[in-house]
């Protein structure tokens, strides 16, 4: 079935958070930071940490069988399982795979995508071409980060902004002109360099930039990635309406990736719009990379803070470096 001829939207959403909490208070038990410090340069008090030996693909298991359980499917109809991480389990199998068994999603494909914190809406372009087509019908999508196990936690600059989650969509056919209308996605990687998690090599900027003994964890130069992210969100989002031909007027909620409130705060200023219309829950979860904007999104929904016809944005923006946008008529 070619499905051109109806909308492409959000059939069901589902989120899953760890049980434990890590305050701000704890974190001034664990290095040379405060409270108040950490709320001035970024407005979260408290975040969301993993169970040391449990792995995160538990987290998007849980986010899968809400997001199914919403659209009214099984998980035998579901056609695809795209992840998006930062830091999955293992590099083989892919956490898609790994969640695929888990939910028992037989008759699916699956495989993982990283464009770090933009990697939720990387994955709605992606799905919406598989079913724009006709290829697949029904395309799960699951952003599942569990950031806690590369955190250098003597770094009070990086460990302070991180924590643990997953969010996940079911992407089909919705009512025409309803929907994923259009996205925006881009990267720029001579500034790769910025955020880096290694993996199987170690490069010697990579070794001086970890003083502390375990090397293979999250750094990042943080003053060049606000500026960077301050920059692009404003950015992605004016592409994406200018595509569009749709007015900041016309949108109700911009839902974007939950870095930091002083980054919403500057795009917010550059755009020319007050905070009241985005959406932000930085507070209470930290960054959760690309777990951020469907958590964030499922959140809002279930609030009443959108609702059918209303015209939402998306807005993505991390290493690689990477950013994306997506404009959406709320179509449930």
């Amino acid at each position: 079935m070619n499905n051109l001829a109806q909308g492409i939207g959000i059939l069901g959403l589902g989120s899953a958070i760890p049980e434990k909490v890590l305050t701000n208070f704890d974190l001034e038990k664990m290095v040379d930071t405060s409270d108040e410090w950490i709320i001035k340069r970024t407005g979260i008090s408290e975040r969301r940490i993993l169970e040391k030996e449990t792995p995160a693909y538990v987290l998007g298991v849980e986010a899968a069988k809400k997001a199914i359980d919403d659209a009214g499917l099984k998980p035998e109809e579901i056609d695809l399982i795209i992840v998006t991480t930062s830091c999955p389990d293992y590099l083989s199998p892919s956490i898609a795979c790994i969640i695929q068994k888990e939910i028992k999603a037989v008759n699916s494909a699956a495989f993982d995508l990283n464009a770090a914190c933009s990697g939720f809406i990387y994955g709605i372009t992606t799905a919406k071409q598989f079913i724009a087509t006709g290829y697949y019908k029904n395309v799960l999508i699951v952003a599942c980060e569990g950031l806690s196990k590369v955190v250098d936690w003597k770094d009070r600059n990086t460990c302070v902004l991180f924590g643990d989650g997953a969010g996940a969509v079911v992407l089909g056919a919705v009512e025409k002109e309803y929907g994923i209308i259009n996205t925006e996605i881009g990267a720029d990687g001579s500034m790769g360099h910025f955020i880096t998690i290694p993996c199987c090599h170690l490069s010697d900027e990579d070794k001086k930039n970890r003083p502390h003994e375990n090397k293979m964890v999250l750094w990042m130069d943080g003053g060049e990635v606000f500026k960077f992210a301050v920059r692009i969100m404003a950015h992605a989002v004016e592409k994406v309406l200018r595509k569009c031909n749709i007015t900041m007027d016309d949108i109700g909620l911009i839902v974007p990736h939950q870095a930091n409130i002083r980054i919403m705060e500057g795009a917010a200023k550059k755009m020319g719009i007050s905070m009241e219309k985005i959406y932000s829950n930085v507070h209470k979860y930290g960054n959760t990379s690309s777990a951020s904007i469907p958590v964030a999104l499922t959140e809002a929904w279930k609030s009443g803070k959108i609702s059918k016809g209303d015209y939402i944005v998306l807005v993505g923006f991390g290493g690689g470096l990477t950013w994306a946008s997506a404009l959406v008529k709320w179509n449930r």
